[in-house]
């Protein structure tokens, strides 16, 4: 059921990053930056689109799809991100300061990130890329 929500979850945001791929190139802002600063050496800062379930979280950038380490930060962001939702499984820019690391499962992405600081959540800037007949 986990790798169903999750397939689910990555083909919506291919859907949506094809739309606006002609947008987002013309946009050229660096989605991972690492960070400078001896406390968080091996933290980056991310830009992606964040989407939580109690199963699972994702963040979804234009070259990278990361699991989320399911902790009070991934529940704080998740709580931030609702009311800029629409639908249910709408995926919201976020920007986070998180650790990229190794999942040690076996199911799921081969890299997960821990959130350590939520840096914006915004608004989606589009529609939905999935439309149910006779809206």
């Amino acid at each position: 059921m986990k790798k169903i929500i999750i397939t689910l979850f990555v083909a919506a945001a291919i859907a949506v990053s094809c739309k606006n791929e002609e947008k987002q190139s013309s946009e050229k802002q660096p989605e991972v930056k690492e960070l400078k600063s001896e406390n968080t050496s091996d933290e980056v800062l991310l830009r992606g689109e964040y989407i939580y379930t109690e199963e699972a979280a994702v963040l979804y950038g234009n070259d990278f799809v990361y699991g989320v380490t399911l902790d009070e930060k991934a529940k704080e962001l998740a709580q931030q991100v609702e009311s800029y939702k629409r639908e249910d499984f709408d995926m919201v820019p976020v920007i986070l300061k998180a650790k990229v690391k190794d999942n040690p499962n076996e199911e799921g992405w081969d890299k997960i990130i821990e959130i350590k600081n939520i840096v914006k959540v915004s608004e989606p800037t589009s529609e939905p890329a999935i439309k149910v007949k006779g809206e």
